[in-house]
């Protein structure tokens, strides 16, 4: 097994949200199998920031999980703590040029049929870049693009 794990996956490990409980199950149960760290690319950091943020900016609603800026600080910390110890993520690269054509091919046969978001498409040319074989999120839309592309969706995260 070897996963990838987008943003929207990582928020629930570091903020405690609906499903978190169901992040940790997968982590266990992959390292179990003998699953090497989750890759991390250049754009999970920016990504994850951004989202710990808009988090606490939605909050402000009732409607939506309050998250405070001192729990997105937090978040933050634990996951810069997780990168530099390298336990949880291996660092994960690919060059511009074969993330971009990846990324055109996807959009090409799937965006005008499905609508995907440039995220969704970003996160699961990475994921096969980086010949991983399964995908974790809890965005139904990057799942539905992963499994079209032949990438393992674990029960857990099947809507």
């Amino acid at each position: 097994m070897t996963p990838y794990a987008d943003t929207n996956f990582l928020t629930r490990v570091y903020l405690e949200m609906p499903q978190s409980d169901a992040v940790l199950e997968l982590e266990t149960e992959a390292r179990l199998r003998g699953a090497e760290p989750l890759p991390l690319t250049w754009l999970h950091p920016i990504e994850l920031c951004n989202a710990l943020q808009l988090r606490v900016f939605q909050g402000r609603d009732p409607a939506h999980l309050r998250v405070t800026p001192e729990q997105a600080a937090a978040a933050w910390a634990m996951f810069r703590e997780d990168v530099d110890s390298q336990r949880r993520f291996q660092p994960a690269s690919v060059s511009i040029a074969d993330l971009t054509r990846q990324f055109e091919e996807l959009s090409l046969r799937h965006t005008a049929r499905h609508g995907f978001r440039t995220y969704d498409l970003m996160h699961v040319a990475f994921a096969l870049l980086l010949e991983c074989d399964t995908f974790w999120s809890f965005d139904a839309k990057a799942s539905r693009l992963a499994a079209l592309e032949g990438l393992k969706i674990p029960r857990a995260l099947k809507s």
